[in-house]
């Protein structure tokens, strides 16, 4: 992280030990985020290397902006070609983003606030490519949290107990193929997300309904292993590979 702010010439964080997380503002242009200049330098992308990127209010990027995050995402790396030279930075990042559910932000609302039609919906939620949304593994819909339950007690497992389980789920990914899930390649998926004939049967019959593609189905696997793994399963099971799936919601224009 420290080679990476000193190529661009930024100061180094006193945190530099720590992962990075950044957060462009969504008028950051194409070249902000990949690198660029006369001189290439790297962009957030790097500066999110081995970190987070997180992007609010995903909509209102620029459309070739996102675009240039397709290959990093693949490949973990941006090569800038430049006349007078060619450069090469890593960009192994994990992508965040935010977006609200319509133009107007209500969508679903329990007050039904919202007036947006069909087709602005659509129009909003069309400024992401599907390549893109391929490219990102879990699709979580957030609803609006009532009043009266901000002013209760939190519920659920505390951090600290989902953070051991975690680190637990990531050590059995790195003995098992010496990686973490998310980087098996497609030799290793076939070995480490074997399905049993009803859960192939299952997958399928998702893949057909869904029109999933072959990235999109090997993410699926990917996540469904690590939802094995996090309920200490040796094999990925049917209820693994629903959840893994219901995570596409985008997908499907929900």
């Amino acid at each position: 992280m420290a080679a990476i702010y000193s190529i661009v010439g930024a100061t180094v964080p006193h945190d530099w030990q720590q992962r990075p997380f950044r957060a462009p503002h969504h008028t950051a242009s194409a070249a902000a985020l990949v690198g660029g200049g006369a001189v290439p330098r790297p962009g957030e992308i790097s500066l999110a290397h081995g970190g987070v990127l997180f992007l609010d209010e995903l909509p209102e990027f620029q459309r070739q902006v996102l675009e240039v995050l397709r290959e990093p995402l693949e490949s973990g790396e941006i090569q800038l070609s430049r006349v007078r030279a060619q450069t090469r930075y890593p960009a192994r990042f994990q992508l965040i983003a935010a977006m609200n559910p319509c133009p107007c932000g209500y969508y679903g609302h329990d007050d039904q606030r919202c007036r947006c039609t069909p087709d602005q919906i659509r129009r909003y939620r069309g400024r992401i490519s599907g390549p893109l949304l391929d490219r990102i593994d879990l699709h979580v819909p957030v609803t609006a949290i009532a009043p009266t339950e901000l002013r209760s007690a939190a519920t659920g497992e505390a951090s600290a107990t989902i953070q051991s389980r975690t680190i637990a789920a990531q050590k059995t990914a790195l003995d098992r193929q010496g990686c973490a899930n998310a980087d098996l390649t497609a030799p290793q998926i076939d070995q480490v997300c074997v399905l049993g004939d009803t859960e192939h049967q299952y997958m399928e019959a998702a893949v057909r309904k869904l029109g999933l593609s072959t990235r999109a189905y090997h993410r699926v696997l990917k996540v469904a292993r690590t939802l094995a793994d996090m309920a200490g399963e040796p094999n990925i099971q049917r209820p693994q590979l629903a959840e893994a799936i219901s995570y596409r919601a985008l997908d499907r224009g929900v």
